[in-house]
Order: structure tokens, then C-alpha cells, then sequence
């Protein structure tokens, strides 16, 4: 099975410098790109390559790129990777930031030459200390041998990259909180539209993508989009990153076919649960998606499939709640964490999370009362997509409502025995 991302990723050693990615062949896509193919056909393999954004909104990269304006009044335009990552339960980004930097610069370079910006940002995670410094070391010897900078390559296309380390908070997910804080202001989502495509750094053009998006960049220019589709499951394309958190026997992350069952890379990969303990569920892809439980094991893990079940791909990173962990609790620490993260710009969100939060804590620590449950599972309507400003709240509110549903015995034990039955 062959793993583009990660063959060339040995946790174990340095990452690779420029002169050993590029006797790889890692830049060979960068020379294809540049060399042989125009921007909009650059874009067109995207599009045929069905590549869906790995950032958790699962959007064709290639439709995506489309969108910006290439006449000469749209200019400067930027590139804008998201290496922000802050949801809970994922860390597939920092593996690439830190086992493979050439890889994505590879990336930054083919979008750039895609949409026609000479300007890219990559916003990074202040805590990604280890990334900062292999990211810094990579785009200096990058700029060293000319594959930045001026001229690249004799094509006349030019190109500077920088590396902003953000400040952290989990709203610069969304891209245009990410683009106001790159300005320096307060990261808060802005109004849509107009599209960051049409107007978004600095009121010009830009595209906002994925670390595991960019990476692929460079392997899809170089191999091809018939290549692409045939290493996922399901034909959908590509591999993905899949990552596994909780008392499983082998917590960690692998590049699988996308479109892996559940099931497989529980069991498989992860090694199972870890010895006593037993399976009741897990959230899919990071803290903000909905739950799946024993029924949903054998699904393939795509973006349509795990959205047909109800929940959304997201990350594809697992956060596995065992039979030990208190499901009212799981779910009282993850609203925290939301509410904690509001960028407090919309009233439902603002003041919703931590209504949410005081309840489940009331109902863990035995002072609910079951109308506690009717309040509960009407927030979650007033937080549903459309209701807020920005889709932090509707996040927020999928663990909870799917916990509702699936766990609801268990939120009234607490009501009835006025305690948390865990302790």
C-alpha cells in the first residue's frame, strides 16, 4: 500500500533536508507545475483529482482554487495554509509540520502557482515549537536553492513564504478568523460573503487551506488524479491521515485509504481497547462531530459515508470514550473547552456554552433535575447551523446532542441517584 504523506516520515530521525527530499524526487512536482503547465491547468488537475480538503469541512480543493478572480486587478493574492490546529483529539498536522516540512512547502509552491499569489502564510500553532523550528529550517534552505524567492526555476514566477505563529485560539479554525488575526485584529469570524476567494487577507483574493490538503499538492501535479483516486477504499481519492486517542492499546496515527472502516482501524491500527476496559463510543473526527457507537463500527470512514451515519468526518481523528469514563463528564469537559473558545461575537454561542456547561455540571455533580434534559436538547437546536454566526457553536453543540441520544440512560442516573454513578 503505498502512503505519499508519511514514506518519507521517520519519527525516529531529522526530517529530510532539501538536497535528500530533492534526490527523493519531492520537488519533481514543483518542476512539473512550473515548467510544463499553466496555472489553470494546475487547478484542473485538482478538480479532476477530487482532492477534498483534509481540514474537516471535506470542500474540493480544486473548485475551491477555482474560484479566484486571475485577471490583473485582483492582484496581490495570498495563500493561506492553516496549521493552526487546535481541535481536541488532533495532531495529524503536526506529524507533517514536523517529519516532512519540504513536503508541504512543495505544496505552498503549486497553489501559489495555481491562483497566482507570490505571497503565502503559513499560521501556525504557537505551541508547535518543534514544527516552528523544522519549518524555519526548511524554508531557509528551501530559499537557498532558489526554489523560493525570485524567478523560481527560470519560470518567472515569484514566491516568499513566511511562518506567522499565532497566538492559539481554537476560532482561527475558521478561515476568516485565521485572515483577522494575520491582520492583527481580534479573531473573530467575519460575514459571508464576500468569500476569502474574492476578498480576504487584506481585502485581496486568498485561499485558506489544510496542511494535509497542501501536502498533496506536489504528489498529485507529479503522479497524476487517475493515480490519486485509485489509493483510496472507496474511490473518493487519496489516503488520509487517520488518528486514534483513548484507552485503546495503541493510540497513534497512519495513513490508511480513505475510506478505511472504523472498525479496521480500531481494531487493526489501534490494537483494540486497551485491557479492561470496553468500547461505547467515539467522535469520529475531533472534538466538534458527533458521536458513533457499536452500530456504526463497519462504515467506511469517508466524508459522505460518516455523514450518512450522522456525524461528520472532520479530522479523522478518534476520540474513543470507553465503559469506565462518565459520558455526562467526557461531554461537561469537551462544552468546556467550546465555551472557553468562544470568540464571544454571537449570542448564542456567547452566552449558550457556558449555559450548557453549568447544567451538565449540575446534572455530574447531582444537583439535575430532568427539565435539565428538555433545556439541553433545546440548546442544541438554537445552536444548529444557521442560528449562530459561525459554525462554532453548531460544533459544540454535536457531541452533546448525539450524547443525548445515545447515552441518555446515563444523564438520567445522575438525575435519579443525585450523583455521578462513575464515582
Amino acid at each position: 500500500m503505498e502512503k505519499p504523506l508519511t514514506q518519507h516520515i521517520n519519527p525516529k530521525s531529522a526530517p529530510l533536508t532539501f538536497k535528500e527530499y530533492e534526490k527523493a524526487g519531492g520537488y519533481e512536482g514543483v518542476r512539473k507545475a512550473l515548467k510544463e503547465m499553466t496555472p489553470a491547468e494546475v487547478t484542473q488537475l485538482m478538480k479532476e483529482s477530487n482532492l477534498l480538503g483534509r481540514g474537516g469541512a471535506g470542500f474540493l480543493t480544486g473548485l475551491k482554487w477555482s474560484f479566484v478572480p486571475m485577471d490583473e486587478a485582483s492582484k496581490p493574492k495570498y495563500l493561506l495554509c492553516n496549521a493552526d490546529e487546535m481541535e481536541p483529539g488532533t495532531f495529524k498536522d503536526r506529524y507533517l509540520l514536523e517529519g516532512n516540512p519540504h513536503q508541504l512547502i512543495a505544496g505552498l509552491i503549486i497553489a501559489s502557482y495555481a491562483i497566482q499569489a507570490e505571497t503565502a502564510y503559513i499560521f501556525m500553532r504557537w505551541a508547535y515549537k518543534k514544527a516552528e523550528k523544522m519549518i524555519n529550517k526548511a524554508l531557509a534552505e528551501a530559499y537557498e536553492a532558489g526554489i523560493l524567492g525570485k524567478n523560481i526555476l527560470g519560470s518567472g514566477f515569484n514566491l516568499d513564504i513566511h511562518l506567522h505563529m499565532s497566538a492559539g485560539r481554537y476560532i482561527c479554525g475558521e478561515e476568516t478568523a485565521l485572515i483577522n488575526s494575520l491582520e492583527g485584529r481580534r479573531a473573530t469570524p467575519r460575514t459571508k460573503p464576500p468569500f476569502s476567494v474574492v476578498s480576504g487577507l487584506f481585502g485581496q483574493p486568498s485561499v485558506v487551506n489544510n496542511v494535509e490538503t497542501l501536502s498533496w499538492a506536489s504528489h498529485i501535479v507529479e503522479k497524476g488524479a487517475d493515480w490519486f483516486k485509485s489509493l483510496s477504499a472507496t474511490g473518493t481519492g487519496g489516503t488520509k491521515l487517520y488518528g486514534v486517542s483513548g484507552r485503546v492499546k495503541k493510540p497513534g496515527l497512519w495513513e490508511l485509504p480513505l475510506g478505511t472502516t472504523v472498525r479496521e482501524i480500531l481494531e487493526e491500527h489501534a490494537g483494540g481497547m486497551a485491557e479492561g476496559y470496553g468500547f461505547r463510543g467515539l467522535l469520529p473526527g475531533g472534538a466538534s462531530t458527533d458521536f458513533l457507537v457499536e452500530e456504526h463500527l463497519d462504515i467506511p470512514m469517508d466524508f459522505s459515508t460518516i455523514a450518512k451515519a450522522g456525524s461528520r468526518m472532520g479530522t479523522g481523528t478518534m476520540i474513543i470514550l470507553d465503559d469506565k469514563t462518565c459520558p455526562v463528564a467526557f461531554i461537561r469537559n469537551l462544552e468546556n473547552f467550546f465555551a472557553l473558545e468562544s470568540c464571544g461575537w454571537c449570542t448564542p454561542c456567547r452566552e449558550g456554552l457556558p449555559w450548557i456547561e453549568k447544567i451538565l455540571g449540575a446534572i455530574e455533580e447531582g444537583r439535575g433535575r430532568m427539565e435539565h434534559l428538555e433545556i439541553l436538547q433545546r440548546q442544541t437546536k438554537y445552536l444548529a447551523p444557521g442560528h449562530t454566526f459561525c459554525a462554532h457553536a453548531p460544533g459544540a453543540a454535536e457531541p452533546l446532542q448525539s450524547g443525548l441520544k445515545y447515552f441518555y440512560d446515563d444523564f438520567v442516573k445522575h438525575i435519579e441517584q443525585k450523583k455521578c454513578p462513575w464515582r
